[in-house]
């Protein structure tokens, strides 16, 4: 049995905060960068730049990438030989989120009840999402999610006879209608499978994923490709001005269903796609 100390995760997730808030993972840059060079349009070529020249002053300056600092969601890959000392995960989770929002000035954006809208100001509850793993880490991923691309995410319980097709019309389909509000290029999670919930989740996960990252199932890694052309040839394009690189790219994870049912989650991120990872 390996012991993780509360005081511990407080200072690591905290430190997270900042790093995910003010420096884009290296993958995400280098795809923007990609993006650019391939990007036909003119207006779209700029607007891209643009993004990767606010990346770097982010990334000099310890500022907020985007002034939506997002609502945290944290995934916890608990060991089950890890025991935590001194408190609760989940509130060493949230206290770290409250010092790191507090100490690097990132705006404040939950509400304490979603009827009332009295803002908590402290950016706080996150999101937390624990699961249980063999072994004695704690693997902590911490992604703030902004609702420009949040609000854009849609579910659909599918028939079952539907299928692939029906399944890559709802992706597009989704990305269409969203337009320019998620601020494209986008980074697209989609899960399929499970029930209602199990899709969301798998959906949301996805995005933490690295840039060009296939899955292992053949057909899926087939669809993952197929859906990144069809919503590349949408003509939406950075920022919703139009172009060729519209998506940076799309995950997609299954899980075992229900003989009548097919359910699919899509999970849209903007292309400040904040996440980091640290094992402790």
């Amino acid at each position: 049995m390996r012991t993780v100390d509360y005081a511990q995760i407080v200072e690591t997730v905290r430190d997270m905060c900042l790093r995910a808030n003010s420096i884009l993972p290296k993958d995400v840059e280098e795809a923007i960068a990609r993006a650019h060079e391939k990007e036909v349009s003119p207006v779209g070529r700029s607007v891209l730049g643009t993004m990767l020249e606010n990346a770097e002053i982010a990334r000099e300056r310890r500022m907020a990438l985007c002034q939506d600092t997002g609502m945290v969601v944290v995934f916890a890959d608990v060991g089950q030989d890890v025991h935590i000392t001194g408190g609760l995960l989940s509130e060493a989770i949230n206290e770290g989120v409250r010092q790191g929002y507090k100490d690097f000035y990132f705006r404040n954006s939950v509400v304490r009840d979603p009827l009332e809208r009295v803002n908590t100001g402290d950016n706080t509850p996150a999101v937390v999402h624990v699961n249980l793993v063999e072994g004695d880490r704690l693997r902590l991923m911490v992604a703030p999610k902004g609702f420009g691309s949040e609000n854009m995410s849609a579910l659909k319980m599918l028939k079952p006879a539907e299928g692939v097709a029906g399944v890559k019309k709802f992706v597009v389909d989704t990305v269409t209608q969203a337009g320019g509000n998620p601020c494209p290029p986008i980074v697209i999670g989609v899960g399929i499978g499970g029930t209602m919930d199990k899709a969301a989740l798998m959906a949301k996960r996805a995005l933490l994923r690295p840039i060009g990252e296939r899955s292992p199932k053949p057909h899926i890694k087939q669809l993952e490709e197929e859906l990144l052309e069809l919503v590349n040839k949408t003509g939406v394009g950075p920022q919703g001005f139009g172009g060729t690189q519209t998506a940076l790219d799309v995950f997609v994870e299954t899980f075992p269903t229900h003989i009548a049912g097919l359910p699919v989650a899509v999970n849209i991120n903007c292309h400040v796609a904040r996440h980091t990872e640290v094992v402790l």
